[in-house]
């Protein structure tokens, strides 16, 4: 799969131990940066490029990091087609996509390790959106309020 991988400096070590892994993997791995450690960058650079990456076609699933997380995500989620969530655990990773088509998860990489990071991004990155009717009949309603901003 074609992830895009973006962190900012809370985030830098553990994006080197992740783009290795997905490499190891046999990912193809687009790496958005931040590519040298900044103690002065910021969170929002990451997200909305990793964001863009999806939108342009670039890349499939995204993966950000910053310190929590949370800057991130909301970060994201304010780009068009973007659906992102802050996932430290397996269920959610696999449930975002599955029943919300999620293509971004956002970690915290204060919160939570390599070891951890890994199983829940293999539970992101192996999960499907579920052509089931409810699912899609909630997804076109998230895309309406995108849309329209109205249900």
């Amino acid at each position: 799969m074609k992830v895009a991988v973006g962190a900012d400096h809370a985030g830098f070590e553990l994006k080197g131990e992740i783009v290795r892994w997905l490499e190891s993997e046999g990912h193809q791995v687009n790496d958005i940066g931040a590519h040298e450690f900044d103690p002065d960058d910021d969170y929002p650079d990451f997200a909305v490029a990793v964001a863009w990456s999806i939108r342009a076609g670039e890349s499939e699933r995204g993966i950000v990091i910053c310190g929590s997380g949370v800057g991130a995500c909301i970060t994201a989620n304010k780009v068009k087609g973007i659906r992102a969530c802050l996932c430290h655990d397996t269920y959610s990773a696999r449930q975002g996509v599955e029943h919300d088509n999620m293509n971004v998860v956002c970690i915290g990489g204060r919160i939570i390790g390599i070891e951890l990071t890994k199983v829940v991004l293999e539970s992101f990155l192996n999960a499907s959106f579920l052509l089931e009717p409810r699912f899609q009949r909630r997804l076109d309603k998230l895309n309406q309020v995108e849309q329209n901003g109205l249900p």
